[in-house]
């Protein structure tokens, strides 16, 4: 049974013409549950606009979720917060093992308790700057996919998403209204933009590392 929850989110994802099976809808309804609850004892996101709220956390990475390469396996989510786009990417796609990064311990704490409480598989919080995650030896050249939104990145944090990238891995930016496209160089290429929610004005722009 489905309730208030679940129904908004099923109807705003057929209205953006994207599905997703049951389980997955009870996974993205308990999430953002999960997200109301704490976001009264925390400020994680603005929620006063359901329908534009359920558009923004939810529908926009499951539309987005159909340009990961099927054969993706790991994906980072850079400045995680509040847990979009990288826990309905998950959820959309689980067969990807995901690692969240947020600076901010509240915030990490939250994004564990909604991977336990979702039961998500392979789903790990990284506590501190993305600068310092991403320049471990472990991260360079070993990521398919990574989520960017609401980060104020410049040329050398593109260029630094780009060295943690396999070959032909792709970065995923979350845009809005007049939000710029940032700035792409060798071996970097902008592949294609795509529209996410029309009423949001909103895009995905997907970079490929081409070596």
């Amino acid at each position: 049974m489905m309730n208030d929850d679940t129904t908004r989110i099923a109807n705003r994802l057929q209205g953006a013409g994207a599905r997703v099976n049951d389980a997955q809808l009870h996974q993205l309804g308990e999430y953002l549950a999960l997200l109301r609850r704490w976001n009264a004892r925390m400020n994680l996101t603005a929620l006063d606009e359901p329908d534009n709220a359920v558009d923004r956390l939810i529908v926009e990475p499951v539309v987005a979720s159909a340009a990961i390469d099927a054969s993706a396996r790991v994906l980072v989510d850079i400045g995680s917060g509040g847990g979009s786009p990288a826990i309905p990417l998950k959820v959309a796609r689980p067969e990807l093992a995901l690692t969240m990064i947020e600076v901010k311990t509240r915030k990490s704490v939250f994004l564990r308790e909604v991977v336990r409480h979702l039961g998500l598989v392979e789903a790990s919080v990284e506590t501190g700057r993305f600068e310092q995650v991403l320049s471990r030896p472990g991260m360079h050249g070993s990521v398919d996919v990574i989520s960017i939104r609401a980060v104020r990145a410049d040329i050398e944090h593109v260029q630094l998403f780009g060295a943690a990238l396999r070959r032909q891995g792709q970065q995923l930016w979350f845009l809005s209204g007049g939000q710029p496209q940032p700035e792409v160089f060798a071996p970097l290429e902008i592949e294609r933009e795509m529209p996410l929610v029309t009423a949001l004005d909103s895009r995905l722009l997907l970079i490929r590392k081409n070596t």
